[in-house]
């Protein structure tokens, strides 16, 4: 099995391609090893290496955060683990696991504003999301108020330094030119 890597824009988060699918749908995003415990035998095993602070799967990647530890030190730990898994045959997700971990935030937008929503998730799903995918993350509406769109970042995206210049000069400015009442993009968690 051959793994491939790519950097990501955020220098703490590196991309893994094990060349399979990951994910069939959904992604799936832990920020700390008890969440990744129950949910996917994958995640909790990358979580027992030490500086290995996140875990995030795509379709057919795996997002990984660390902190400390130089990624020469932790990218064949990670290699190994990930290998050994796919080479185990166990399931990325327990059967029970909701596959959109960390979606728990309800979307919140007035019901007469429901056109313009429409409008902003469509261009987020086929615009915004198969770029941010790219770089080993993913962004999700999250609601809608007075002109403010509010979007979750997870993956690569969450902490990374360009975040907030993806936000405000990327997706805010395509938002604004198709949608005239957007004003802002605000993140939130």
């Amino acid at each position: 099995m051959f793994i491939q890597t790519e950097s990501t824009p955020n220098p703490a988060t590196l991309k893994f391609l094990p060349g399979r699918e990951v994910l069939l749908e959904g992604t799936a995003d832990f920020r700390d090893a008890a969440s990744a415990a129950e949910a996917s035998p994958l995640a909790a095993r990358l979580f027992t290496i030490p500086g290995v602070t996140g875990v995030f799967f795509g379709y057919d990647f795996i997002t990984v955060t660390k902190d400390g530890p130089e990624w020469q030190h932790l990218k064949p730990a990670i290699l190994g683990a990930i290998m050994e898994h796919f080479m185990s045959g166990q399931p990325v997700m327990s059967g029970s696991a909701n596959m959109e971990q960390g979606e728990d935030g309800e979307e919140f937008y007035d019901k007469a504003d429901e056109e313009i929503v429409l409008t902003i998730k469509e261009l987020l799903d086929t615009r915004v999301r198969p770029a941010v995918a790219q770089d080993g993350g993913d962004i999700t509406f999250r609601g809608y108020e007075n002109g403010v769109v509010f979007l979750h970042m997870k993956g690569a995206c969450a902490g990374c330094p360009s975040s907030t210049a993806t936000l405000k000069h990327g997706i805010q400015n395509l938002l604004r030119h198709f949608v005239p009442e957007v004003q802002q993009v605000e993140q939130v968690a």
